[in-house]
């Protein structure tokens, strides 16, 4: 396991200290990188497949942040992702997913839509490119909090990662950590396939630096999606270094982009995510629950395959 320290410079302090700390006096380059160059050294990456809840069950369904992030959209279509997130009708197992995740503009309305299910609005930030500067982010911040987001899915700026700027993309994390404090769950996306493996590393290392609740493959908008090796890589980092930060929890995966069938959210899973970002929970959760209906039936029973449902308001993609 990595040690508490930044490889034996500077503990990594606490969130109430860091709230007061000036992030901009944080550590250089330098030692951001004798730290990473450690953590890479101690990462272990399993194969072994990570528990998975069966595929017909509540549990699964409530993995799945229920999503929908296409710029052509019209405002029928939230109504009906907040209604697919309500009603498992899919009613018999409570609820779809533990959130939406929309752009900020559309917040509002889908806590409105939501308000009395249970289900949570999630909003992204500095989507999807991450190259916003960091005040339009804390602005997109502020605007998703006060129309009632409780988890925000942050963009890291990945071309200051790859260039080695450190200490450039903490400060962004932990401002936007500051900005929007525990309870509010903050998730960053790495856009893993523009990243190599130390990259990865180093984007999941600063985020549990920062305080950050989960890393999350792609955005669904640039390159492939979640691959399984990604994701059991992040999965190590978030076993190795979430002891750093001292708080004792511990960040999680979060795989999204090219989920779309019972199979792709089952290998994320036992690949060591815990949530799935997709906009087609709808036919999983319906294919899972066929599966597992099938598997109970006599063989001459099984026969057939469901199609997937035709909706008329909103296209199934990766986004």
């Amino acid at each position: 396991m990595a040690t508490a320290n930044l490889a034996g410079a500077v503990a990594v302090p606490d969130q109430e200290s860091a709230a007061a700390h000036n992030v901009e006096s944080r550590y250089t380059n330098a030692e951001w990188t004798r730290f990473l160059s450690e953590v890479e050294k101690s990462i272990k990456v399993s194969e072994e497949p990570c528990p998975c809840p069966d595929v017909g069950s509540p549990a699964l369904a409530k993995t799945i942040d229920h999503t929908l992030l296409k710029l052509d959209v019209r405002p029928v279509q939230f109504d009906e992702l907040c209604s697919e997130a309500r009603v498992d009708g899919f009613a018999r197992t409570l609820i779809l997913g533990q959130t939406v995740c929309v752009r900020p503009p559309f917040v509002r309305k889908c806590v409105s839509d939501l308000k009395g299910s249970g289900v949570k609005v999630a909003s992204v930030i500095g989507f999807h490119e991450g190259t916003y500067d960091l005040y339009h982010k804390i602005e997109e911040t502020k605007q998703s909090l006060e129309a009632g987001a409780e988890e925000l899915d942050v963009v890291i700026n990945y071309e200051d990662l790859k260039a080695q700027d450190y200490s450039k993309v903490y400060k962004e994390l932990a401002t936007l950590r500051m900005q929007a404090p525990h309870p509010v769950m903050l998730k960053l996306i790495l856009e893993t396939s523009q990243l190599d493996r130390t990259q990865i590393i180093a984007g999941c290392a600063l985020a549990a630096a920062a305080h950050y609740d989960f890393v999350k493959t792609s955005t669904g908008f640039k390159g492939h999606g979640a691959t399984i090796e990604h994701v059991r890589l992040m999965k190590a980092c978030c076993d190795n270094v979430s002891v750093v930060n001292g708080t004792g929890r511990t960040m999680k995966v979060k795989a999204s982009g090219g989920i779309r069938t019972i199979e792709d959210a089952v290998k994320m899973l036992e690949a060591g995510a815990s949530r799935l970002g997709t906009s087609g929970g709808v036919w999983i959760v319906k294919e899972g629950r066929e599966q597992a209906e099938r598997s109970q039936s006599p063989p001459s029973a099984r026969e057939g395959s469901s199609s997937r449902p035709g909706l008329t308001t909103r296209l199934f993609t990766d986004y």
